[in-house]
């Protein structure tokens, strides 16, 4: 009797679970014509990433996600941290705080509410870094027929309360609405391919409300964002073999200057992934146009985070152990955006050495 009532009063530990993963880093980045100053962008630098989470099923359709991380400051683009300060302590931000609600009368439905995890698929992070972790209200479903999955998500997520100054209605907040829809289907025993359209749409995103909105190479104030994207897996071949891409248009691109219909507004990326003798290996080349998407939520890696650049990612990653790796990321970039100096047509190359362990 006694151990029943432990066991219903603990309940709560059995359906939790942690989670979490160390990294530590070497990061070197060199923008050319950079001079070697303080607050430089060229850096040569040794960082560490800590997450740790735990996720909980209060009962079988609800969980909850809580999760702290590293960083040097609360930016969104990263939870790294600098190795300096004479041994200080290092500060510790909220990552994830997030209610997923999945209804068993409704199978393939989930429902956020918080600050979650990217509920939409990626194909590439020129629209979103990785580390973002998006916050507001979001539904996602996904649906089987045979061998083919169909997919979709939406929500509204807050971006700044009340920008318009005309009150704390949600009409003045500066948000998102998010769109997405997908199919993935087997094209032959060997073949399965991935195709799907999103739609970012900001409200409120005006001229005077959103200088740290606007950022990194933008010379836009309105943005919303329509994207298509696919990847196709190949298997059966001497090597597995992903091709995968995204094509991204900012429709409400303009000038803010003029304040009439602004140019450089499109954006690409391709590569493919594949794995040899156990070490991983992904490329892609991309070219963002300067207001092509939002220049705060850009990978923060590729052209050290700013848009109106172009150029190639190649990552190789190795598990020797068990949730234990090493890896490599080089990033080649040639941007306009880049230089504290102004200049064109700057390279800005970037290398990661990584030791990563996962729990």
């Amino acid at each position: 009797k006694d151990f029943v009532a432990f066991q219903q009063a603990a309940g709560w530990a059995a359906n939790t679970k942690f989670a979490g993963d160390m990294r530590v880093r070497q990061e070197t980045i060199d923008v050319d014509g950079e001079p070697d100053f303080t607050g430089s962008r060229n850096k040569d630098r040794q960082r560490i990433r800590a997450r740790l989470g735990a996720f909980s099923k209060p009962n079988p359709e609800v969980e909850t996600g809580i999760q702290v991380a590293s960083g040097n400051s609360a930016d969104r683009r990263s939870t790294n941290q600098d190795m300096n300060d004479y041994f200080d302590k290092k500060s510790v931000w909220l990552d994830l705080a997030y209610i997923n609600y999945t209804p068993v009368a409704v199978p393939g439905l989930k429902a956020f509410a918080g600050k979650m995890k990217q509920p939409w698929m990626s194909m590439g992070d020129v629209i979103w870094d990785g580390d973002i972790n998006p916050e507001g209200l979001a539904a996602s479903y996904t649906k089987k027929d045979g061998t083919t999955t169909f997919f979709g998500t939406g929500g509204y997520f807050v971006l700044k309360d009340a920008v318009d100054s005309e009150g704390y209605e949600i009409d003045n907040d500066l948000g998102m609405y998010q769109l997405q829809g997908g199919v993935a289907f087997d094209v032959t025993d060997s073949a399965r391919w991935t195709l799907g359209a999103s739609l970012y749409d900001f409200n409120n995103d005006k001229y005077g409300s959103t200088s740290s909105f606007r950022a990194n190479g933008n010379t836009t104030d309105k943005f919303g964002l329509g994207e298509i994207f696919t990847q196709l897996d190949v298997i059966g071949l001497p090597l597995p073999l992903s091709l995968y891409g995204q094509y991204v248009q900012n429709y409400e691109s303009r000038d803010f200057g003029t304040f009439e219909d602004g140019g450089e507004d499109t954006a690409f990326l391709v590569g493919f992934r594949t794995n040899i003798a156990g070490v991983s290996f992904d490329y892609n080349y991309r070219d963002v146009e300067a207001n092509a998407v939002v220049g705060g939520f850009t990978d923060s890696d590729f052209a050290v985070g700013y848009t109106n650049s172009s150029g190639h990612k190649l990552k190789l990653k190795y598990d020797f152990m068990k949730n234990f790796s090493i890896g490599a990321t080089y990033f080649m970039a040639e941007s306009d955006a880049v230089s504290s100096q102004k200049l064109k047509n700057v390279d800005a190359d970037t290398l990661h050495l990584d030791l990563e362990a996962k729990f």
